[in-house]
Formats: structure tokens, C-alpha cells, sequence
């Protein structure tokens, strides 16, 4: 399978997440008002929308990250000479994943601290369980910015200056 083939693939699990992920919160957010209004307050709404925010929020950077559709400044890239480029690049993009391995890795360390502590208003559900969204979307992150590297690094290498504006497209 080509690497195209694989991004795209993931591009298509990581919609997915996202979709069933916004589909939860408004099924959970509707649920809740229509319990207020008549009166009847859910006592795990609050908690369970917070949680399911926060996971859109890792899993759509993922997703994002896949899409080149984060912040950039590609014009500060593509305002250095030619030979500057791609070495710039590859700093950047290796600050961007040591940064997202750093916080997966914190992520996953408390993990066993959060073991013992359960949900408020769900006793049942393990802190951990609802945390563990942290070192599992920085790995997908990682893996979204190592399928865009090779087309990436391609344009950072094959600029001159009629190609700068398609970098633009690869750095963020």
C-alpha cells in the first residue's frame, strides 16, 4: 500500500473519530438541556461533556495535524534562501514531535497515578480511562506528521523560488 493510500485510510479512521465524537457531545448536550428544562438535572451531564470536549479537542488535533491545517508561518520559511529551507523544516518539524511526544509521554506517566481515582458523578468510570485520550492521540499526531514528512520535505528541497507558495502548504 502506498504512503498516500495509508494517509488517506487514516485521514478516513481519524473523520471518523471526530464525526462520532461531535455526534456524542450534541447527542449528550441535548440530552442534558431537555432534562434541565423539565426539571429532572443529569448528574453525570457536566462531567461527561467536559470529557467528550476534551477528546474532540486531542483527537482533532490529530486529525488537523493530518491536514496540515494547524498554525504556520510558512512565510518566514519561505522569505530564507533555498539552501536555508529545508534544514529549517526538519527543525521544525522535530521540535513539533518532540514536543508532542514530550506532553504523550507526561501523558502516559500519570496515567498510573490517575489508576485509583474514579468520575464524580460516574464512580465506575476510571480517571484514567478518561485521560488516557492524551498519550493516544500525540501517538496519532506523531504518525499524522510522519505520513505528511516525505511530501513535506520534498517541497522544502525542490524550492526555488516559483515553488515557495507550495510550501506553504506543507508546513502547517
Amino acid at each position: 500500500m502506498s504512503l498516500d493510500r495509508v494517509r488517506h485510510v487514516y485521514g478516513i479512521v481519524l473523520d471518523a473519530i471526530v464525526v462520532v465524537l461531535m455526534a456524542a457531545i450534541a447527542i449528550e448536550v441535548t440530552i442534558g438541556v431537555v432534562y434541565r428544562a423539565i426539571g429532572q438535572s443529569l448528574s453525570w451531564y457536566d462531567e461527561v461533556a467536559v470529557i467528550l470536549l476534551a477528546w474532540l479537542t486531542f483527537y482533532g488535533s490529530a486529525l488537523a495535524a493530518l491536514k496540515r491545517a494547524h498554525i504556520g508561518f510558512p512565510g518566514i520559511v519561505n522569505s530564507l534562501a533555498p539552501r536555508a529551507r529545508l534544514p529549517v523544516v526538519i527543525l521544525g518539524k522535530l521540535i513539533v514531535i518532540g514536543f508532542i511526544a514530550l506532553v504523550g509521554w507526561i501523558g502516559y506517566s500519570v496515567l498510573d497515578v490517575l489508576a485509583t481515582d474514579y468520575l464524580i458523578s460516574l464512580p465506575k468510570v476510571s480517571v484514567a480511562w478518561t485521560q488516557s485520550v492524551i498519550p493516544i492521540s500525540c501517538a496519532m499526531f506523531i504518525l499524522a506528521e510522519l505520513l505528511n514528512l516525505p511530501s513535506t520535505l520534498r517541497a522544502a528541497r525542490g524550492l526555488e523560488s516559483a515553488a515557495a507558495s507550495n510550501l506553504a502548504e506543507h508546513l502547517h
